[in-house]
């Protein structure tokens, strides 16, 4: 694992992925009030307007409610509830001002109050709140978060960014299981690795989560292999981060999210949903001898494209719509999955709370790509500032490249995780 001071951490929230400058200079004038949170994050309003309305019931036309599961939303505390979860000590140091910055305003974003007394429940709070506006039988795969781990198998707190126990995302979901299901964290570096996993499955986890980078684990190691069949054997996906990430630095493993490292899984049968479909920056064709930097979403859709893996890798549309992609990679999910090439293998996950940052999604950049219509705009607009859930699936619904649209199938995702 690659050693690094804490002064060089930086963190945006305990998910998604966001341009490494985008809040600097924030960390002195971002209010203390989750309702008057700095420009970047959402209004937090109670109430939708009519007009908001009316694109989100276009939206769920078509939708049955309890085939509707966000597949990709996070936990976030800093363990004020005995929660366990962790922050990096940077995150909240007076010597590391960008850092708290970007604390400060992924609260807010999620309608905390970045200096309340209480992280961990008003995280929960509002998310539960914000869940319980979807029609019965909606639900919210939550995510562990796991700590990084040397090759050695240990802990390492210095290294990791930010740390979910699953213990808590299991009491989470467990407190309000009509909405919530919960979603493992389990580093296969771990002496108990496997143990944890069983464990984890009794439990009623539904899938495990991997950020190789921030995580430090390389997915072709026999570990990680072994790993990998084990959980498939008992059903459960290994949903794996590839592609650039600047939210969760953690181990800052950069090389360990390749999505090609994706194969040595699926040759031993592993399902894989690969998150958001590791549509940001560049990774090294392996394939190729001078191994040249290519577009890491141009990888996934290699493997995607290989019938040997039909039926074990998909991908999750979280976050792909956000203004650091491209329209290339846009138009490339719409198109493939509506022409049928990628039937059935992307799912829908919000990323949450990602969608309550207003620069992230840019609804003028998705309008000039010609994605989205004009007339949809200003309501999803004033949908956002009230709930920025049902603003990700009413966007997601509305994009369309010319007859082409996301099908209702991308959103139906309980068959992914339920036996």
């Amino acid at each position: 694992m690659h050693r690094h001071p804490a002064s060089r951490r930086t963190f945006l929230g305990c998910c998604g992925s966001v341009a490494a400058g985008l809040f600097t200079g924030l960390g002195l004038g971002a209010s203390s009030s989750a309702h008057a949170a700095s420009p970047w994050a959402t209004a937090c309003l109670p109430a939708l307007p009519g007009a908001a309305n009316e694109v989100l019931q276009r939206a769920l036309q078509g939708l049955v409610a309890d085939q509707l599961w966000d597949m990709h939303c996070h936990l976030l505390g800093n363990g004020d509830s005995g929660s366990g979860c962790y922050l990096h000590p940077s995150l909240t140091s007076g010597f590391h001002l960008v850092e708290r910055a970007r604390r400060r305003v992924i609260l807010e974003a999620s309608c905390v109050d970045p200096d309340g007394t209480s992280i961990d429940a008003a995280y929960v709070q509002r998310l539960r709140a914000l869940a319980e506006a979807f029609p019965p039988g909606a639900r919210w795969l939550l995510f562990a978060f796991e700590q990084a781990h040397d090759a050695a198998g240990a802990a390492r707190p210095e290294h990791t960014t930010v740390h979910v126990p699953d213990r808590y995302a299991a009491a989470v979901a467990a407190a309000a299981p009509h909405r919530f299901g919960w979603v493992a964290s389990i580093h296969p570096y771990r002496a108990d690795a496997l143990p944890a996993l069983r464990e984890a499955r009794r439990a009623g986890a539904v899938a495990v989560k991997w950020l190789p980078s921030s995580m430090n684990i390389d997915l072709r190691e026999p570990r990680s292999l072994v790993f990998g069949e084990a959980a498939t054997a008992l059903g459960l996906p290994l949903i794996v981060h590839c592609g650039e990430e600047k939210a969760v630095p953690g181990a800052r493993r950069e090389d360990l999210v390749n999505p090609l490292h994706v194969r040595a899984l699926l040759e031993r049968g592993v399902r894989v949903v690969v998150a958001h479909c590791a549509s940001l920056g560049q990774a090294a064709d392996l394939d190729r001898t001078s191994a040249p930097e290519v577009p890491a979403f141009d990888l996934f859709a290699r493997l995607m494209d290989e019938r040997a893996f039909e039926g074990r890798l998909f991908g999750d549309i979280a976050a792909v719509f956000q203004r650091n992609r491209t329209p290339t990679v846009w138009r490339a999910i719409i198109e493939r999955q509506h022409a049928g090439r990628w039937a059935g293998r992307l799912l829908h996950g919000s990323d949450y709370p990602l969608p309550g940052l207003k620069w992230l999604t840019s609804l003028p950049k998705l309008r000039s790509a010609g994605l989205l219509a004009a007339a949809d705009e200003a309501p999803l607009a004033r949908l956002r500032e009230h709930d920025p859930l049902l603003f990700d699936l009413a966007l997601k619904r509305s994009l369309k490249v010319g007859a082409a649209r996301l099908g209702d199938e991308v959103f139906a995702t309980r068959r992914h995780f339920v036996a």
